[in-house]
């Protein structure tokens, strides 16, 4: 049921006001009444968990709670999904978008969130099933992607089943109902100083048993904290400052929620560090670096790091080199836990993905590879048809399918298990940067304009 759109509005708490990028009291009016009108048409190997690993249980699979989904590997091991379909066939419905946003969306029962500026204003926008818009929030005016293919809605929103939290490029991190009133809101840019970041900001936040957490590198004073999920209260808030070769303090990396000793801790990638942190307090758990024992500049940290088991892939030197850590250990682990190096190989900006015990990457430039994590080995190298156009967008494997955006709109869908072989190249007609989510049969792909959803009615 569409609920009214409201105007921004202060916090119910005195310490938390609005402020610039979140999304308030939601609801729709005009918005949502255009949309409705027309504007708005329309395993992965299950690991075994030891005292370290992925945290928590996997996800019901007709859920994708956060950018690479329910177990944050990019993947889904089952299902039937689609192969072919354009911006006018295959389709169960579409949907014009009031702004241009690159995060990827959310799915949580049936209903899919994601952000985008609305009116000039950050936002974030419900919708069913269906495609029918349910409900709008909006905090106030966007800041801008400078970027061709950023935005100030990078960031993608995450949630717990009871509360939506999202990040945007204007320093807000906010928390809503799903019903999409706000709970609370904060400005990290008013309370803890600009960002100097190169380009737009694209972290998402992470969630934890009771924070929520949020990760800034950049040149300058960089920093992990948590907030309380129920009031926005500051937790914790830890420095993560490294002195490194010029840009390669900048990171856009997205920390993953791993467990350590029994207890919940948080993966970062960023300043050419691997560390660990509890999530109960921010400590730092244990690091690893020499990740760029040759000192070269502007290798900015964008891939996120994949896991296969309890090994972490990490992507560095824009696209040029790989390393295999494993997860555990305490302090310095640095000679310790660094399985293996690849160099020649590895993409800069697409985030791996995990499937069924392997590895895959899309490079920027549409090669294919098939690694074994374990040593960091190729299992097969194969490649997408060339184009002058470059991959920015994460891809996703959903039953035994790659699922892969070129920025210039066309997807491309691949056979990866047992061998590589393209099945389709889907034109939308425009840029996506958003990475496919696949759930329940169907696939939502976020274009500059417009969210497809393939897949049958």
């Amino acid at each position: 049921m569409c609920r009214p759109r409201s105007s921004q509005t202060p916090s119910a708490n005195p310490n938390h006001p609005v402020e610039e990028h979140g999304l308030v009291n939601a609801g729709i009016l005009t918005q949502a009444q255009r949309f409705a009108a027309g504007k708005f048409t329309a395993l992965a190997c299950l690991t075994t968990i030891l005292s370290i690993g992925i945290a928590g249980h996997a996800a019901d699979l007709a859920d994708w709670p956060r950018w690479r989904g329910p177990n944050d590997n990019g993947s889904t091991p089952s299902g039937s999904y689609p192969v072919r379909f354009d911006a006018d066939t295959g389709l169960a419905w579409k949907v014009a978008l009031p702004g241009k946003g690159c995060s990827t969306p959310i799915v949580w029962n049936q209903r899919i969130y994601l952000t985008a500026p609305i009116d000039g204003q950050d936002g974030l926008v419900a919708l069913d099933w269906g495609g029918k818009a349910l409900w709008e929030t909006s905090f106030g005016a966007e800041v801008a992607g400078k970027h061709r293919n950023g935005s100030g809605s990078n960031p993608s929103p995450v949630t717990d089943g009871e509360a939506l939290f999202v990040q945007f490029k204007s320093g807000n991190l906010a928390a809503v109902d799903l019903g999409g009133r706000i709970r609370w809101k904060v400005n990290l840019i008013e309370r803890y100083g600009k960002r100097t970041l190169y380009w737009d900001y694209g972290t998402s936040p992470v969630l934890a048993s009771d924070v929520v957490v949020v990760s800034i590198m950049h040149k300058g004073d960089s920093y992990l904290a948590g907030f309380d999920k129920r009031t926005g209260d500051v937790t914790w808030k830890v420095p993560r400052n490294y002195t490194t070769p010029e840009e390669n303090d900048n990171s856009y990396a997205t920390p993953l929620l791993i467990r350590h000793a029994g207890q919940e801790a948080l993966l970062v990638w960023g300043a050419e560090h691997l560390t660990a942190h509890a999530a109960k307090d921010g400590r730092l758990l244990w690091s690893c670096g020499d990740f760029n024992p040759e000192g070269k500049a502007n290798w900015v940290a964008v891939s996120s790091p994949v896991l296969a088991g309890t090994m972490a892939v990490v992507p560095y030197g824009r696209g040029s080199r790989l390393h295999g850590i494993r997860l555990g250990g305490s302090g310095d682990v640095t000679r310790t836990h660094r399985a293996w190096v690849r160099d020649g190989t590895g993409t800069f900006v697409p985030s791996p993905v995990e499937y069924a015990g392997r590895v895959y990457l899309v490079r920027d430039r549409g090669e294919v590879e098939c690694l074994d994590p374990a040593t960091g080995k190729s299992v097969w190298v194969d490649a997408l048809p060339k184009h002058s156009s470059s991959y920015y967008s994460s891809p996703a494997i959903a039953g035994g399918k790659l699922y892969a955006a070129r920025e210039d709109g066309v997807v491309f869908i691949a056979q990866v298990d047992g061998k590589f072989e393209v099945l389709a190249e889907n034109p939308l007609g425009e840029r996506i940067i958003a990475s496919p989510v696949p759930v329940a049969g169907r696939v939502l792909l976020r274009g500059e304009k417009t969210l497809f959803c393939a897949g049958e009615k």
